[in-house]
């Protein structure tokens, strides 16, 4: 029998300190290391709440800071969920 709660936890993930409420789940992917991910909307909550930035000085630590941080293969993905109908716009 297939364990799929051990598939899905991981205990070489690297977390995103300070972002825990954004995290969203695994990623997996065939033959490629278990991933964190991230809501990119739920971080930019973060940091407009906890650290009183606006939205636009948000945004900017999160892409400087954040999502241009590469920390090795285990780096976190982070994704701005959307539908295919906000995809094709």
């Amino acid at each position: 029998m297939l364990d799929l709660v051990h598939m899905a936890i991981d205990e070489d993930l690297l977390l995103a300190d300070g972002f825990e409420s954004a995290l969203v789940g695994v990623g997996q992917r065939c033959g490629q290391p278990n991933l964190a991910v991230y809501s990119i909307p739920l971080a930019l909550g973060i940091l407009v709440d906890r650290d009183g930035m606006s939205l636009d000085e948000a945004r900017e630590y999160l892409d400087f800071n954040v999502l241009g941080a590469w920390v090795g293969d285990r780096t976190p993905l982070w994704i701005d969920p959307m539908g295919i109908a906000e995809m094709r716009e």
